[in-house]
C-alpha cells in the first residue's frame, strides 16, 4: 500500500476501491457514506455515527450497510508511519451473487441488526485482503483476477458473521426496505421539516414501529438522523464553497443562527467558524 500511495492522498485503484495515506491525524465527512468495507493496514482510525463512535486498526476492520451521515477521524499517523488504509464500496449486485453461487440465504429478520459495527479481522479475511493489495501492483492480472477476490472478500464477510448485516443490501421488501427508502428520501429533502406521522403513513408504517426500526438500523432516531445529515451538509458547504455559518444553517433547514451554532457545536466539539478554521489548517 504504501508503494501504491507514496505520498499523502488517495489513489483509486478502480471504481469503488480507494487506497488512502495521511501523514497527520485529520478529520473528514460528507453528507453521507454508501455501504463499505473499510480495512486499515497501519495506524488507527474511527466513524462517528451521532454520539457513538467505532474505532478500526489492523485488528479491526469497519463495515457499514446502508447511506449513513458518518464522521471519520484519522487517529494515528506520522510521516514515518503513515496511516493506510483500504475502502471497498459494497455493491448490491456482488453481494447478491456471491450469496446465490454458495447457497447462502438471509434469514428473516435479518437485517434489522444495525446496519454499522467494528469487528475482528479473521486470518482467511486479511489474507484475502493482501492478495488483492499485492495484485493492484499488477494491472494486467487484476484486471482479470481482482474482481475475483472482492467476491472473495464478500463470501469470506458473509460467512464471518456479517450476513445479518449485508442483508440490508438485498431488502427488497418488509420493514428494511420501508427504512432504505426513509433514508433516501431525507437525503433529498433533509432540509425540509419531518413530519413523522405522514411520513409513518407514506411508508405504511405505524409512527413507533418506523421509529424504533430506523433506530435498530442506523443507531439513530429519525429526527437525529436529519440533524446529522443537515450539519454534515452545512460543515461541507462552510468548508467547500465558503458559506458564513448563517448562511450555511439556513441554506440546511435552520432559521435561527444561534440555535445552529449550537447543534454545530454540540455535533462537531467547536463552533462553525472555530472548526472550519482547524479543518482548512489540517488540508
Amino acid at each position: 500500500m504504501s508503494r501504491l500511495v507514496p505520498e499523502e492522498g488517495t489513489l483509486e485503484a478502480f471504481p469503488g476501491l480507494l487506497l488512502n495515506r495521511s501523514i497527520k491525524p485529520m478529520e473528514w465527512g460528507g453528507t453521507l457514506s454508501q455501504p463499505a468495507f473499510c480495512f486499515v493496514a497501519q495506524g488507527s482510525k474511527h466513524a462517528l455515527l451521532g454520539e457513538e463512535i467505532f474505532r478500526y486498526d489492523p485488528e479491526h476492520y469497519l463495515l457499514y450497510t446502508v447511506d449513513l451521515p458518518v464522521t471519520f477521524e484519522v487517529e494515528e499517523a506520522t510521516v514515518e508511519e503513515p496511516f493506510l488504509g483500504l475502502r471497498m464500496d459494497l455493491n448490491r449486485s456482488i453481494v447478491a451473487s456471491v450469496a446465490v453461487d454458495f447457497g447462502i440465504r438471509f434469514k428473516k429478520g435479518a437485517a434489522a441488526v444495525q446496519a454499522i459495527n467494528v469487528s475482528a479481522i479473521d486470518a482467511g479475511l486479511l489474507e484475502s485482503v493482501v492478495r488483492l493489495i499485492r495484485l493492484l501492483e499488477e494491472p494486467d492480472e487484476a484486471k482479470v483476477l481482482a474482481p475475483l477476490v472482492i467476491k472473495e472478500i464478500v463470501y469470506r464477510l458473509l460467512i464471518g458473521g456479517q450476513g445479518p448485516r449485508l442483508a440490508h443490501l438485498m431488502a427488497s421488501e418488509g420493514d428494511t426496505s420501508r427504512i432504505s427508502k426513509a433514508i433516501g428520501h431525507m437525503r433529498e429533502h433533509f432540509d425540509e421539516q419531518l413530519k413523522m406521522e405522514e411520513f409513518a403513513r407514506q411508508l405504511g408504517m405505524s409512527v413507533s414501529g418506523f421509529h424504533n426500526h430506523f433506530k435498530s438500523v442506523t443507531s439513530m432516531s429519525p429526527l437525529q438522523f436529519q440533524k446529522n445529515l443537515r450539519l454534515q451538509e452545512a460543515r461541507r458547504l462552510m468548508l467547500g464553497e465558503d458559506l458564513d455559518a448563517a448562511s450555511a444553517g439556513y441554506r440546511v433547514g435552520y432559521e435561527d443562527p444561534s440555535h445552529f451554532s449550537r447543534e454545530y457545536k454540540k455535533q462537531f466539539g467547536a463552533p462553525p467558524q472555530r472548526d472550519i478554521s482547524r479543518l482548512r489548517a489540517e488540508l
